[in-house]
Order: structure tokens, then C-alpha cells, then sequence
């Protein structure tokens, strides 16, 4: 392991070796939107600044479980321990150009960096609610990225999302909203945050990502108390949604691992109806990353 952290950086559990088939058929070029590899290694060094020590996680193991649940499409979302090294991500793009990426840029990122990413299969910018600074500046991000046909993807708590409302729809590229928005299950009904979300998935500009269940469930597994949440999205905009697992899980703070295969099994609960649950599996995601 390399990099720095100490007392402030646990260290991981790694994701259930075992992932069973979802227990519904999944569509030709279904695309888990949302994944990380995480590589224990002095070439990928992890930032010293970094909340949370991932467990090794490499590409392998992913693919075994993408194969295990029937999914042929797969997105690499770069994730926090590395900081703006995007390292990683690019190499692994590289060996599986049947991927596609999300970055995290550093302010000063040339064009040519830029350039580069695009050649390899990144199709967005990926940005946190930790970094204060991007935030600031995500016309100045999205006028950057928006000849490439990127989006801006945001990882950030409900609170955060109310701020920034305003403001996502005017940008001149898609945005994708992590995690169900930042949203908890407790949000469901005529809430504040509900309603934001959903009128700026009305807006036309922004998708969601039915992701990361264990992270908005108030209840634990089985989680069923996501479901009048889940099942307002998607009756609000199915055309921008997308589905991810958030594998091997990262930084769960003591919470059960989840076994993928019941995470995709949600999706069918949530849009039960199957042309509605194919397109957010397929179609969906084709437009969204250019597969």
C-alpha cells in the first residue's frame, strides 16, 4: 500500500466474493454505470489527504462480477483516495476499451490532457461536494469539457444539490447526479429535496443514478424503505436515469456489504415495468457515455 492517511484513513473491508444473478433477464448492452478499481500499488499512489484506505480491488474481480450479474457495458468512475491522479483510471481504460471513464480534473488540466482522456474512453468530469473549489467553478469546468461531449458528474449531499439547482441546468452539458442526488429515503413525499430533484430531472439537463442504496437507506438491507424515493424518479424522467452498483462498496463506515446481485434486483422493484427497467439498463446509459 502506498500513500499517507493515518488514524483518519480506515481501512476497508473488501465486496462480497460471491455475487449471484439478478433474478429478473437483463437486456443486451446492460451498463453498471458506476464502479471503481482500487490498485495497493507504488505506480497508483493514494492521496495523503484521503478519509477513507480502499480495499484492493482490482479489474478482475469487477469483471467476475459483471459477468456474474449479466452486464456486457461497465463505467470507471475515478474515485477519491487518488485525489486528481487519474492514473489508474487511464491505464484501466486502456486495457478495457470496452469501458468507458469519469475523471476528477485538476483546475489546471491542459487541453491536451483533455484530449487524451477523451481518446481513452473518459466522457465526463467527475466532481465532489469536498472540493469546495470546483464547485465554485463548475460553468468555467462544463465550458471546458463541453466541445468533448462530456458531462459533469456530482457526488454531493442533498443540501449541496439544493444550493446548486439554480444553477445545473444552465450549463452547457449534461449532468449526472450520483446516488440518488445526495437524497435519503427520509426525502421521499412532498419534501424540499425531493421536489428540487425532480424538477431538475424535468429540466431535460440532468440524470440521476439509482446507485449506492446502502448509502441512502435509513432502515439497512434490505432496503426497502428507498422504494417511494426510487419509484418517484423514476416515474419523473426514466429517460435519464442509470443504474450503478458503486462496486466493491468503498467506505461503507460499518454498514453490512451488500451482495450486487440484491442491488440489482432494486431496479426491478423500483421500475417494474421491463421496457421502463431495459431502458435505464441499456438505452439510457448508450446515450448518456457513447457506448
Amino acid at each position: 500500500m502506498s500513500g499517507g492517511g493515518g488514524p483518519d484513513a480506515p481501512m476497508d473491508v473488501g465486496p462480497d466474493p460471491a455475487p449471484r444473478p439478478p433474478r429478473f433477464v437483463v437486456p443486451v448492452g446492460a451498463c453498471d454505470t458506476h464502479f471503481h478499481v482500487f490498485e495497493h500499488s507504488p505506480r497508483y499512489p493514494f492521496a495523503a489527504g484521503r478519509y477513507y484506505t480502499p480495499a484492493h480491488a482490482p479489474a478482475a474481480d469487477y469483471q467476475r462480477m459483471l459477468d456474474a450479474l449479466g452486464l456486457q457495458r461497465a463505467v470507471l468512475v475515478h474515485p477519491t483516495p487518488y485525489g486528481s491522479d487519474n492514473a489508474l483510471l487511464v491505464d484501466q481504460l486502456r486495457a478495457h476499451p470496452q469501458w468507458r471513464g469519469v475523471a476528477v480534473l485538476d483546475p489546471a488540466v491542459s487541453d491536451a490532457t483533455l484530449q487524451a482522456l477523451d481518446a481513452v474512453g473518459v466522457r465526463g468530469a467527475r466532481i465532489t461536494a469536498s472540493n469546495t473549489d470546483a464547485l465554485a467553478r463548475i460553468e468555467e469546468l462544463a465550458a471546458r469539457v463541453a466541445p468533448l461531449g462530456w458531462h459533469l458528474q456530482f457526488w454531493m449531499p442533498a443540501d449541496t444539490m439544493l444550493a446548486l439547482a439554480p444553477r445545473l441546468p444552465e450549463l452547457p452539458v449534461p449532468v449526472v447526479l450520483d446516488h440518488f442526488g445526495g437524497l435519503r429515503a427520509g426525502h421521499a413525499g412532498r419534501t424540499r429535496e425531493l421536489q428540487t430533484l425532480l424538477a431538475l430531472l424535468r429540466s431535460g439537463r440532468v440524470w440521476v443514478k439509482l446507485s449506492g442504496a446502502y448509502r441512502v437507506t435509513q432502515a439497512g438491507p434490505p432496503y426497502a424503505d428507498i422504494a417511494p424515493l426510487a419509484r418517484a424518479i423514476v416515474e419523473a424522467a426514466p429517460e435519464r436515469l442509470v443504474w450503478g452498483s458503486d462496486w466493491p462498496h468503498p467506505n461503507l463506515q460499518g454498514k453490512p456489504m451488500p451482495n450486487d446481485g440484491d442491488l440489482l434486483d432494486l431496479l426491478a422493484d423500483w421500475a417494474p415495468d421491463r421496457a421502463v427497467r431495459d431502458r435505464i439498463l441499456a438505452a439510457n446509459p448508450a446515450a448518456l457515455y457513447g457506448f
